[in-house]
């Protein structure tokens, strides 16, 4: 054995001895969660998830983090340690849009790691109504893609639900074409969600120009729509072409190369403060001159930064509307606080839809 397979061997075997020791402190940490897990039991109304412990252990991990590690893993490395670890009191039952392989799949695995328990339905109604009954914890549902504006229904769902938004998940958003032909030149038709068809738009018209265009209820039953017809494609997510098994003919094909979408997580308890979150309210506004501008100033006048505003027309009352809101703070923070006082004072209709941790905060 010359000196650097010698040296490789030596650094393989030092590794190898660390990975051990990194299984013993794993199962060390998993009895730890379990005696949690029966303290929480023994204790009335204690929360069996606690997002803002879990945001606690993000956060103080990544600044504590000194190379050459890279700290752009350590989220993702330690989301499954806490599934996993979770999973042993109690198995997280998640709803998100499906089939799996869509971007509200992959939100949702972002958010939660592998070891929940996932499932799908085919609408956004759906998810709310899965949470409300109890049988799910959690639901995933989008709000906001940075090229296709807010999703209306999302917002419609919280003027009536008791639901809370406990979290959000920006995910990138890449779309690809996905198809058995060998050529784009033999693709007569192509399938997907509109919204990703709004998103590739300019593309389509650029380079299938003459192709049909045929909306589906997902990207990923577009994928399987798609599977065994070479004649067809479909824009749908790398994801969804290693889980159906069919090539990917062009990568990357989105009009804008920074397309993201915004998703909530919901639930019946938001979370309590992480110091770096986010309120999202909704109101509406008694009739009068300079109505909606009395309505903002509280927070100009406790120097509250607001983030987003949404109209939406209301549904019980013609040409009446409903503003949805996003402001920086938690509900629990005395700045804003006080401002939402002010402005429940103020609205003919006012509800706090949810403090909950900043996404891409790192």
């Amino acid at each position: 054995m010359d000196e650097i397979q010698k040296r490789l061997a030596d650094l393989r075997e030092k590794i190898d001895a660390i990975d051990d020791r990194l299984l013993e402190l794993l199962n060390e940490r998993a009895r730890h969660v379990l005696e949690v897990g029966r303290a929480k039991q023994s204790k009335p109304g204690a929360r069996f998830h606690v997002l803002e412990r879990e945001e606690s252990i993000y956060d103080r991990l990544i600044s504590s983090n000194a190379g050459p590690f890279p700290t752009q893993a350590i989220r993702p490395v330690f989301r499954e340690i806490i599934s996993a670890s979770l999973n042993l009191e109690k198995t997280m039952r998640v709803v998100c849009l499906g089939p799996e392989a869509t971007f509200s799949h992959q939100a949702a695995v972002q958010q939660f790691g592998q070891a929940v328990e996932l499932t799908h339905t085919v609408s956004i109604a759906d998810i709310f109504d899965e949470v409300e009954r109890g049988r799910a914890d959690y639901g995933v549902v989008p709000i906001e893609n940075s090229t296709e504006g807010v999703v209306n229904v999302t917002l419609d769902m919280f003027i009536d639900s008791p639901l809370q938004i406990c979290s959000e998940i920006l995910l990138q958003i890449t779309h690809s074409l996905l198809s058995t032909a060998a050529k784009l030149e033999d693709i007569r038709v192509v399938y997907s969600h509109p919204q990703a068809l709004a998103q590739c738009c300019q593309w389509l018209k650029k380079n299938l120009p003459n192709a049909a265009i045929e909306e589906t209820t997902s990207t990923a039953s577009a994928a399987m729509t798609v599977r065994d017809n070479p004649a067809a494609a479909a824009i749908a997510s790398q994801h969804a072409a290693r889980v159906h098994a069919i090539p990917v003919l062009r990568e990357r094909i989105e009009d804008n190369p920074y397309n993201s979408t915004r998703f909530w997580v919901i639930g019946p308890r938001g979370p309590g403060r992480t110091g770096q979150d986010k309120t999202s309210l909704m109101f509406s506004i008694k009739d009068g001159v300079g109505a909606l501008h009395t309505m903002l100033e509280p927070f100009g006048k406790h120097g509250i930064n607001m983030t987003k505003i949404e109209s939406r027309p209301s549904r019980s009352k013609p040409w009446e509307y409903i503003f949805f809101i996003d402001i920086v703070g938690h509900a629990q923070d005395a700045p804003v606080a006080e401002a939402l006082a002010e402005i429940s004072g103020l609205a003919a209709f006012m509800k706090v839809m949810g403090s909950y941790p900043r996404g891409g905060r790192r």
